[in-house]
């Protein structure tokens, strides 16, 4: 891979993980007009951890309190015994979901999902859930105030963490699924997205560390027919840093960005893109453009 393929990947890896509108898809996309031989391979993963430097710089403040509220629960023998911490036990509950369905069916999911087809079915159908998820939202407002991230429960947890879990497929978008359910769940959108952002930091990490323990393992015992590990060649690697850097920058840029955005506007804007972006990859596939 050239450089200016991998920095390209990064910008667009980070700017689409935090908006609604699903990075995998657009790295699947992306790397298959580029010609990729195998864009599902574990770059398209791996490079997220830039995007997870970009959370771990933009609520370093947040998870400090929460480590630290989670060392004094574990001290007091409660789980709860500050909200820091209390916040922390949630983030761990609403984990468990996409880490149990991704250890299930790794295998499965790439097989069906990691493809063109698949990512354009998966963006509409999403992008209707969160136009759905918006109507909820307004009709309850009028009854009741939205919920802050303060607000949530275990059930609500695990609620927003079976949403993260449907980001497994490319098309769903982590941040655009679990602001769905969190929206179905009352919290108001700024909420949404900032509990959507700290759920992702598990998730991310244990992602991207089993992909290059995998690519080490793969580098150490090549097997026939499968695509050649990230750390092959020294232009691979030079390739993997340059494109996990970028998405870090511009994960830290839109992250401040959306945060901003959704507390005065929609999420009209997303909802349209991925209804486009669905319907100029369906136009694509039957014109045969894209296989």
């Amino acid at each position: 891979m050239a450089i200016w393929e991998a920095a390209l990947l990064g910008v667009i890896q980070g700017l689409t993980e935090f908006l609604p509108i699903s990075s995998t898809a657009h790295l699947l996309v992306a790397r298959t007009l580029l010609g990729h031989p195998h864009p599902e391979d574990a770059f398209t993963v791996v490079v997220q951890l830039g995007t997870l430097a970009a959370v771990l710089g933009y609520f370093r403040a947040d998870l400090g309190r929460i480590a630290l509220g989670l060392l004094t629960d574990l001290r007091a023998g409660r789980v709860g015994a500050t909200p820091d911490g209390r916040l922390g036990w949630l983030i761990a509950a609403g984990t468990v979901p996409a880490v149990a369905v991704g250890f299930a069916f790794e295998k499965q999911l790439k097989e069906t999902f990691f493809n063109v087809t698949a990512v354009a079915v998966v963006a509409t159908a999403f992008a209707l859930l969160l136009a759905a998820a918006e109507w909820w939202a307004r009709r309850r407002e009028r009854a009741r105030p939205p919920r802050e991230v303060a607000d949530l429960g275990w059930a609500d947890a695990v609620w927003i963490g079976l949403w993260q879990a449907c980001a497994l497929m490319p098309g769903g978008s982590r941040s655009g699924t679990t602001i769905t359910g969190g929206l179905f769940d009352g919290l108001n959108r700024a909420a949404a997205a900032r509990f959507s952002f700290l759920l992702s930091v598990p998730v991310i990490l244990g992602a991207g560390l089993k992909d290059l323990y995998d690519e080490g393992k793969k580098l150490r015992h090549p097997e026939p027919g499968e695509p050649p590990s990230l750390f092959a060649s020294g232009d691979d690697v030079t390739a993997l840093v340059v494109g996990t850097a970028v998405s870090a920058v511009v994960g830290y840029l839109a992250i401040a960005w959306l945060l901003h955005f959704l507390k005065r506007y929609s999420t009209a804007v997303f909802i349209i893109y991925r209804l486009l972006l669905g319907a100029v990859l369906f136009t694509a596939l039957g014109l045969g453009w894209l296989k």
